[in-house]
């Protein structure tokens, strides 16, 4: 089959032919369709995620948002068949550990991470482990490019919200507007919440807007917990980082309210290395509280999708563009000087 390789940190991807994939017993081999370029793609390409044991050996084929159909079933399988449409969450449950039998698949103790931790969707084909728990069906209204679209950013940014825990009207900051920050937004406003949306470029900030940001701040020009605490009267009730960065972490926990939420999604670059100062005093004497959001469990996995078959939210409109193996490493480079606007997806694997 055809698939784009890492073979070097920060260097151009290669693009060629590798070995089919066989399933074993419980596995499902999926043709895919359409496979997401996603940050966390970025991430292991310029080697980052040492700090949590996680940086891939190389050579491994990234990606690991996709929808494509199923091509080929292990013996065991019981709920799948060659030709259904089908999805899967970014992080591979065993199936068997505490968490995933009580529904916390994304807490699995034995996760494995496609694109990251073995090979994953920038290819013709890939194998997904104990298909049966891992594979999800997609219904008639999402199509494989949606399905790509939500592999990670979007269900993260969903995820996100729901840990969020807000009732309508609260205000609710995400700080980053890019593909998960946007899906955020776009779920955030979905469940009635006031949204503000900071990031440093007015693209993207006009962007946020469309999907439902009730105000933006601009990150350049202005002091963004000053910002927030004017525009709310006081805080607000939850803030969501979407990037990682040192500066937008200590932004999102200085702008909220007294008992309010911050929610860490993005993860760190290089540069932080996995661990960054915050103000714990300030976080002590207001009660605010500070929580991780991984991924989206598989079972909440088929509300997301029934919420998007019925209209009520809408990734599609977050696709920029669709693109090619080959446009992959340009991709990469754009996404390191944050130039890349929402979701870039390859929907074009094979040749010619």
């Amino acid at each position: 089959m055809r698939a784009a390789q890492i073979v070097a940190f920060k260097k151009p991807l290669r693009i060629g032919e590798v070995p089919d994939p066989t399933p074993g017993p419980y596995d499902v081999v999926v043709k895919v369709e359409a496979s997401g370029i996603c940050r966390s793609d970025w991430h292991a390409w310029m080697g980052d995620f040492s700090w949590i044991g996680i940086a891939p050996e190389l050579p491994i084929i990234p990606g690991h948002e996709m929808g494509g159909v199923v091509a080929a079933i292990g013996k065991e399988v019981k709920n799948f068949r060659p030709g259904d449409r089908v999805t899967t969450p970014f992080h591979e449950g065993c199936s068997h550990c505490s968490y995933c039998v009580s529904g916390q698949s994304n807490r699995c103790e034995h996760t494995q991470v496609y694109g990251l931790t073995k090979d994953g969707a920038y290819a013709e084909y890939i194998n997904i482990p104990n298909g049966d728990f891992n594979l999800v069906h997609l219904p008639d209204e999402v199509d494989a490019l949606i399905a790509a679209a939500i592999g990670c950013r979007y269900m993260t940014g969903f995820h996100g919200v729901v840990r969020s825990q807000l009732q309508p009207g609260n205000w609710l900051v995400i700080h980053g507007a890019g593909g998960v920050g946007l899906s955020a937004i776009q779920v955030g406003t979905a469940v009635g919440a006031q949204v503000i949306a900071v990031d440093v470029e007015d693209r993207k900030l006009a962007m946020a807007k469309k999907e439902g940001a009730l105000v933006t701040v601009n990150a350049r020009k202005e002091n963004v917990a000053e910002a927030v605490q004017e525009i709310t009267k006081g805080g607000a009730h939850a803030s969501i980082d979407a990037l990682g960065i040192k500066e937008t972490i200590l932004n999102s926990i200085l702008s909220l309210k007294k008992g309010g939420r911050h929610v860490q999604i993005g993860l760190t670059t290089s540069q932080e290395a996995g661990s960054v100062d915050i103000p714990i005093d300030l976080v002590t004497m207001k009660e605010l509280e500070v929580v991780g959001s991984f991924g989206n469990p598989r079972t909440d996995y088929d509300g997301l999708l029934n919420l998007i078959a019925r209209g009520k939210l809408n990734p599609k409109s977050l696709i920029e563009r669709e693109v090619s193996l080959e446009d992959v490493s340009d991709i990469y480079r754009d996404m390191e000087n944050y130039k890349t606007y929402g979701f870039n997806i390859i929907t074009r694997l094979g040749k010619g």
